[in-house]
């Protein structure tokens, strides 16, 4: 190697050096510059700035490999005749400089990787927490007690590290939404546990008016066949009298018939006489009976009345409680519909702040790859955001 290769810089490459430069293995001594420049030292990873170091070394070499590549593309274009030798020699050296970045850059890609990872962890952690939320419309109240368990259950720390302030936001969110889901869920089961005790006690007190009202039934019928065998007892005995009387009064008249013709006529009119008054006995008696059947149909036609009544007031009372628990469950599902929007609206507004997130994330690794500090890259997302920055913005 000559004197004047040893002094020509990377930054000394021209159209009239580049004779001399760009022959087999003439880029090695350049390769081998830019190591000393990057490779010379070891940046923490463990400090943001070491971080931003690496990726600046890393940015260096493919500025130092454009400072060659530019120029060495130029003299090939210009000497037509050594096409392949400077191909081949420009390829082998842009695949040791592409190498030798992604080598400089390993340890800042492995530790982005791995943080990475470490915050996807976190933020599966934080949405776990945030599932205990997904459908509560039909989950019972020992579930949700339960589900409150687990939530009161996961401890803030240190191990969340730059995820606690969102790990307990999510926590205390979560916390609020199934308590008050809760306490939902038990005032439900209360007030379905009430109607069922209502139509309990209402089914047995309509059994027990039906079974008062058959025993009072009972009793009435056996009143009435007590007084119907009792009448029926007064008749024969009457009849039996009337009978009685009559044998006598015929074997009186038979003695005496024989004996006093005269007196036929008088024993004649006595007869009609006791005849009269046994026809008359007889009507007051059939007079009774009737009366006493025309006050039971009427006691009857009463009991039927009162029954009618008292069916057409449980049925009004039942409808007026069936309306209120419609109205009742109406406006349950309309605070669960506008809960649900809520935590629609909420969740939409926290993907789009991901979404956004992520993009502005993207941006802000380009400009790091292609040279600027992280502070930098960042002032110009946010400046370009803000619309601050005339005919550029940020697609999302």
């Amino acid at each position: 190697m000559s004197a004047q290769q040893q002094i020509i810089t990377i930054d000394d490459i021209s159209a009239e050096n580049a004779p001399t430069i760009f022959v087999a293995g003439g880029l090695s001594r350049f390769i081998d510059a830019v190591k000393e420049e990057v490779c010379g030292e070891v940046p923490d990873l463990k400090t943001k700035k070491g971080r931003d170091r690496i990726a600046s070394l890393s940015a260096r070499v493919s500025t130092r490999k454009a400072s060659v590549e530019k120029p060495g593309r130029d003299y090939l274009r210009h000497i037509k005749t050594l096409p392949k030798v400077v191909e081949d020699e420009l390829r082998e050296f842009v695949l040791t400089m592409n190498a030798l970045r992604d080598e400089v850059r390993k340890p800042l890609t492995d530790w982005e990787a791995a943080d990475q990872a470490r915050k996807d962890r976190h933020v599966d952690a934080v949405q776990a927490i945030h599932d205990f939320c997904t459908d509560l419309a039909d989950i019972g109240a020992a579930v949700l007690l339960e589900s409150i368990a687990s939530v009161e259950a996961v401890q803030m720390g240190d191990h969340w590290e730059e995820f606690e302030t969102d790990a307990a936001r999510a926590k205390e969110s979560t916390l609020t939404k199934l308590r008050a889901a809760l306490t939902a869920r038990q005032q439900y089961e209360a007030e379905q546990a009430e109607l069922v005790r209502l139509r309990a006690e209402a089914e047995a007190q309509a059994q027990r008016d039906r079974e008062a009202e058959i025993a009072r039934a009972a009793a009435e019928q056996a009143r009435l066949q007590a007084e119907q065998r009792a009448q029926a007892e007064r008749d024969a005995a009457i009849k039996r009298e009337a009978d009685a009387k009559a044998v006598a009064d015929r074997r009186e008249l038979e003695l005496k018939f024989a004996a006093e013709q005269s007196e036929r006529a008088a024993a004649q009119a006595a007869r009609d006489k006791i005849e009269a008054e046994q026809r008359a006995a007889q009507q007051k008696i059939d007079d009774e009976r009737r009366h006493q059947q025309a006050m039971a149909q009427a006691e009857a036609d009463r009991i039927a009345a009162v029954q009618r009544a008292e069916q057409e007031r449980i049925d009004s009372e039942r409808r007026q409680a069936e309306a209120a628990e419609n109205a009742r469950l109406a406006e349950i599902a309309r605070a669960n519909a506008a809960a649900d929007e809520i935590n629609r609206q909420a969740a939409a507004r926290e993907a789009d702040k991901a979404h956004k997130a992520r993009i502005n994330r993207a941006a802000l690794d380009a400009f790091v790859a292609g040279g600027m500090t992280e502070e930098c890259a960042k002032q110009a997302i946010t400046l370009i955001a803000q619309r601050k920055i005339p005919a550029i913005s940020i697609t999302y």
